[in-house]
This record gives C-alpha cells, structure tokens and sequence, in this order.
C-alpha cells in the first residue's frame, strides 16, 4: 500500500491535533475530518487542506483509515460505524464507556479483519521510545500524573482522564495478572473524582503506586521504576529518560561509582538515552499508518486497551464512584 487515506471523526481540542500530525506524515494521505458542528469542520478542513463532513458515512467511503476523537459516550456508534465499512480505526483512550463496548468494538475489528488500535499516546512518548533497547521488568512503580484545574475532561473521573496513560504503561511493562487493588480519592472541585491514589498489586510480585490529580499546582508526569540492579525515571513532560544500573546488562555509560567489594564489585552506571526528535502524537499516528500498510507490528490493541479500561474501572470501583463506568 502506498500512501494510507486518512481521516478524523471528532475535531475539537484532540482531534484537530490528529488532522495537523496526519497532514504532514509522509505515509498519509489526509482526505478529511468530520465533525457535527460543521463550521468547526470547515475551519480544521480549511486549516490543514481537506475536505470537511458533517457526517462520518460520507467521511469513510473514501478512506482506508481514521482517527476517533470524538467523546466517550460516543466511541461505540462511530467506532461501530467504522469498522462495519472495514476501515481501521484508531480509537482515543479510553477505548470505551464500559467493558461490554469494548468486547463488542474488538469482536468486530476481529470479524472484519481490520486494525483497532487504541490512543495511549503516552506509550509513544519520546522518553519510553528511548527506552526501548533496554530490558525493563520493575517490580516497583511509582508514578504522578498531575495537573491544573481544567474544566476540559470534569465529565470523567481523573482516573480515566489521567491515570488510565499510567495504568495502561504498567500493564504492559509489568505483563502479569492483576492480584489485588487497593485504591482512594475525592471529588474536589467538580462532580467526580479529582485526585485519586491506587496500588495494584501483580501475581509476579510487581507493586505499582500510581497517582492522579488534576487540581495539582503545576504540571508533573513522572513514573519511577525499580526493578534487580537498575532504577529508571522517566519524566513524560520534559521527555527525558534516565537509567541507573549495574554493569551486567553490557550497556555503556557514565560510571558513577562502585558498589561491593572483592569480587563481588561492580559498577553503577548512568544512561540518558537520546530520545525521538517526534512528539508521541506524531509516532503513534506514524505507527497506526505503519501498521495498516503492513509495515510495523500493531501497538496498544483493542484488548490492551481493554485491560487498562478494565483496571481503570476497578480503581473507580474500589474508591466507591462507579457511576461513570456502567
């Protein structure tokens, strides 16, 4: 396949940044965005030169793929509506209002054989790409996803507006069963839940402690791994990564010290591996097109975003405000 026809349902805040990224990616072809208010279309559709919709039918009849961005509650009906055409879909986090939508998105990108991939931008964060070289197992993990007060995204709890990007990299750096969740938060300043603090417990051992705010002072995006001879920081806002480890792994770096003594000592080193030039927007809409002209493996699947949804719930569960997850 040559250049990927490419389009997107949804162009408010998050979608017309999908428009601006497929517009300039060489593998894409961006044929149009739909929106129902189509004077925001029209604007978008003049911004970044394409056609503009009112309606999605029209939209996918005339391309192979699409980015949805419209909000939760409708991800099922376009989400459905695209698939059912054979067009591959890339469906923002969180993949759906409830579990039961989301086995039925994932049982028809199955049964129509098309890419279903799902938005969690923060797992193409140039900071993560730069540790992919690197053999992560944490077995502890501590992160902070924390934010001003933005009425934009109150309609959710902050657990599926922010610390579903956290739950969702855990799942699949740890890549082991949930055991237990222990979790609490409060409503603070809107009518769901505004900070919140989970540990997930793993069946290989790995304990995750995540918290979300989003009536946070400043901006922070941190996540902390420790796992047998290495420490890793990551920090998603800054897009900086940076490892301290022992000598054994054969990674090259900056020697910081020794530790032990005789022949049980070895060296610390410290690696800040280069990162991507890229914003995680751009390679994730990068590696959807990839993946649709056979060119890259698929990244955060249906049913990985599934399991983050699924954790996500659980946290909700646990803090007592399930109303926005049924």
């Amino acid at each position: 396949m040559d250049k990927v026809k490419v389009g997107v349902i949804g162009v408010g805040h998050l979608g017309r940044f999908h428009a601006m990224n497929y517009a300039k990616l060489e593998g894409a072809e961006l044929i149009g965005v739909c929106d129902v208010d189509l004077d925001k279309a029209n604007t978008v559709a003049k911004e970044f030169g394409c056609e503009a919709f009112g309606d999605s039918e029209a939209l996918l009849e005339k391309v192979d793929a699409v980015s949805v961005a419209v909000p939760t509650d409708h991800h099922l009906f376009e989400g459905k509506r695209t698939l059912s055409h054979g067009v591959h879909c890339l469906m923002e986090k969180p993949i759906a209002q409830n579990l039961a939508e989301a086995d039925e998105l994932i049982q028809l990108a199955e049964k129509k054989n098309v890419i279903f991939q799902v938005g969690h931008v923060e797992r193409f964060n140039p900071a993560m790409r730069a540790l992919e070289d690197f053999h992560l197992k944490p077995q502890f993990i501590e992160s902070h996803r924390l934010a001003p007060f933005n009425p934009r995204g109150t309609e959710v709890a902050v657990i599926l507006d922010l610390m579903i990007h956290d739950i969702e990299i855990i799942l699949h750096l740890v890549n082991s069963p949930v055991l237990s969740i222990d979790a609490s938060g409060v409503a603070v300043v809107s009518e769901t839940v505004d900070i919140a603090n989970a540990r997930i417990r793993f069946e290989n051992g790995a304990v995750a402690n995540l918290t979300a705010s989003r009536i946070s002072q400043k901006q922070m995006r941190k996540m902390r791994f420790f796992q047998k001879d290495a420490y890793v920081s990551v920090d998603f806002l800054d897009k900086v990564a940076e490892m301290f480890h022992l000598e054994d792994d054969g990674k090259q770096g900056i020697v910081l010290g020794e530790i032990g003594v005789g022949d049980r000592k070895r060296k610390i080193i410290y690696n800040k591996p280069s990162t991507p030039e890229a914003h995680g927007l751009e390679i994730e809409l990068d590696v959807f097109v990839q993946t649709v002209q056979g060119k890259s493996p698929q990244a955060v699947t249906g049913k990985e975003g599934r399991e983050a949804l699924a954790v996500a719930i659980q946290v909700l569960e646990k803090i007592g405000d399930v109303s926005l997850s049924l």
